[in-house]
């Protein structure tokens, strides 16, 4: 008998049991994964300063997390801090959003040889990271250094390549034809994109959003060599502020501080889950 001819015995997979145990095994791996982490920085924000000198899983004795996260936002800067991320965040993501949307959608309808080169140009900055030295020199050059509107334009140029990447390949599933019908109604290119395109990109570009906020407003390291001093940001204040007198191993403090800077990104999370399943929803009814 050769082995085509031989029947699979039944493996693990196959047992009734273990396909309804799945969901629960994968459940509490996610549980684990995320919850032990998760506790730990909620446990040491809500404990006093000798229970927080050395961070571990054990609740506290009394719950001080209210107490800690107002001395943090009163003390350690963080309103300040919060409206410096926003100036620097949310016209980051706006630009990136919209340029790297409208360049993909060029991208992906317009097949020639210049324009897979282009396309490979594009996406490269997603595997050669910028060398931090030259992007500081040139900003020097422009006038832009240690401004808001440099580091600004240092996110775009980096997070461009993950959006027109991901948008690409998004628009090249959306119908040709519903374009064209708009274009034989006499709608020009910039309306076709307004009015047709860019609704259909909602689901991607939220995707999108979630990722480049989340690199952006968690960035310490560009923003501590293009802006470092002369503009606070949440991990800037953070990183300046934890060596400080306040913060000098008041863990229960630092994580706090980590608490109130995690929940805007918490906040556009669940947004944009909501954004992700209503346009997929809606396309697949459409």
């Amino acid at each position: 008998m050769n082995s085509t001819s031989r029947r699979r015995g039944p493996g693990l997979s196959d047992h009734p049991g273990w396909t309804r145990l799945q969901p629960v095994v994968a459940t509490l791996l996610g549980l684990t994964v995320i919850g032990i982490p998760l506790w730990l920085v909620v446990a040491t924000a809500g404990k006093s300063r000798g229970e927080a000198l050395t961070p571990n899983l054990s609740p506290p004795g009394d719950w001080h997390l209210l107490d800690n996260l107002r001395q943090v936002w009163v003390e350690g800067d963080v309103p300040a801090a919060f409206f410096g991320s926003l100036l620097v965040v949310a016209p980051a993501v706006a630009g990136v959003l919209v340029i790297g949307s409208m360049a993909a959608w060029v991208l992906a309808r317009r097949a020639s040889r210049l324009n897979a080169a282009l396309y490979a140009l594009a996406i490269s900055g997603i595997v050669l990271p910028p060398a931090v030295v030259t992007v500081v020199l040139l900003l020097r050059q422009l006038g832009l250094a240690g401004s808001a509107v440099g580091m600004i334009g240092v996110y775009l140029g980096i997070y461009l390549s993950t959006v027109i990447f991901f948008v690409t390949g998004f628009v090249r599933t959306v119908p040709v034809s519903l374009e064209e019908a708009a274009q034989i109604d006499g709608a020009t290119p910039v309306r076709v994109f307004l009015r047709v395109v860019l609704p259909m990109l909602r689901p991607v570009l939220a995707t999108a959003t979630i990722l480049v906020c989340l690199y952006v407003w968690n960035d310490v390291f560009y923003a501590f060599f293009v802006i470092g001093g002369r503009l606070d940001t949440l991990p800037l204040n953070l990183f300046r502020v934890a060596s400080a007198g306040l913060y000098l191993n008041n863990w229960h403090l630092i994580f706090a501080y980590v608490i109130l800077m995690s929940l805007p990104l918490v906040v556009l999370l669940a947004i944009a889950q909501r954004k992700i399943i209503s346009g997929i929803t809606s396309g697949a009814v459409k």
